[in-house]
């Protein structure tokens, strides 16, 4: 499939002049089309080690995810940030839908482009998963045999949090039941309408005083200083029904099978922190392979500061962790 893509730089962070970029578009195997911005540090010469880079949940190549992969670039490694299925720029009918299956493809499908790109070495690929898109690395490292190095940055578990809401505060099945009716019943309004109602993105600035500070935090980033037009916490949000089937997919049920380098990065005083941590854990419980996991948290440092801000995000610790790995 032909994408249209906006050539113009449309980022949330300013172009840098060390490295260059281009876009670039792969298919996944469902069909799908992935659209992706390449940065390459300038005067490149050998195959380089290759990253591929996506998140947070519900955000776009142009913010976060395409910040991290144009630093990188910077720092030697040849990245790609891309938008999953559904979303961006990216192909996928109906719009604003996600998947445990499509989306960990999607960081396959990045791997296959990675691997036949001619500028990367094959035996020295990574990826790295921003918010719910840590999740979905671990998964695919899990999966993937040919990544080498896994770096998650705040990262959210889809799964756990649509099953069993923040905090496990809704792990009931009561609470679940009243879930899946509920979805179940939108779908009906969905086809009578012929549309997919929205489920909403980030409050409007400014926040009410006796918001969360995390729902205050996310304003800030998407409402505020990051916003962007294609972005869904941006606007509209997801599909009602867009995340339906995460509530019964749990996908780190082998992560303790991983074999390949892990660096799982948090915020101190982030709410998801406990993603992370328990992650980490399940990782390596009765694991055979703990020697190239980590669990790093960044002392006083909350979710949204590990998507922008470049005084808490550890760049060192990452380019040094890919630097062994890959």
């Amino acid at each position: 499939m032909t994408l249209n893509l906006t050539n113009e730089w449309d980022k949330t962070f300013p172009k840098s002049d060390m490295v260059e970029h281009s876009k670039v578009t792969f298919e996944n195997r469902y069909g799908i089309t992935l659209a992706a911005d390449m940065y390459v540090p300038k005067d490149a010469e050998s195959k380089l080690p290759a990253i591929a880079v996506s998140g947070p949940f519900g955000a776009v190549k142009e913010q976060c995810s395409g910040l991290y992969a144009q630093i990188l670039a910077e720092r030697g490694f040849l990245t790609i940030a891309f938008d999953p299925s559904f979303t961006g720029e990216s192909s996928g009918e109906p719009r604003y839908m996600a998947s445990p299956d499509i989306n960990t493809e999607d960081f396959m499908a990045a791997v296959d482009f990675l691997s036949l790109c001619e500028k990367a070495d094959p035996e020295r690929i990574g990826i790295l998963g921003i918010c719910g898109w840590g999740g979905m690395a671990l998964n695919t490292a899990a999966l993937d045999t040919r990544i080498k190095a896994t770096v998650t940055a705040t990262m959210y578990d889809m799964t756990r949090v649509n099953a069993n809401g923040y905090f496990d505060s809704e792990d009931s099945e009561e609470q679940r039941y009243e879930k899946k009716k509920a979805l179940c019943a939108q779908r009906i309004e969905d086809l009578k309408n012929s549309s997919h109602k929205r489920a909403g993105g980030c409050l409007p600035l400014p926040v009410p005083e006796d918001a969360p500070f995390f729902v205050k935090d996310y304003s800030e980033y998407y409402k505020g200083r990051a916003y962007h037009e294609r972005s869904l916490n941006s606007n509209d949000g997801w599909n009602v029904t867009g995340c339906q089937s995460f509530m019964n997919q749990p996908i780190l049920k082998y992560s303790n099978e991983i074999r390949s380098a892990v660096l799982i990065i948090h915020g101190e005083k982030a709410h998801s922190c406990y993603f992370s941590k328990d992650a980490y854990e399940n990782m390596v419980k009765d694991s055979k392979y703990t020697d190239n996991k980590e669990l790093m948290i960044i002392p006083d440092a909350v979710h949204t500061d590990l998507y922008d801000n470049l005084e808490v995000i550890p760049f060192d610790k990452i380019e040094s962790f890919y630097n062994k790995y890959l």
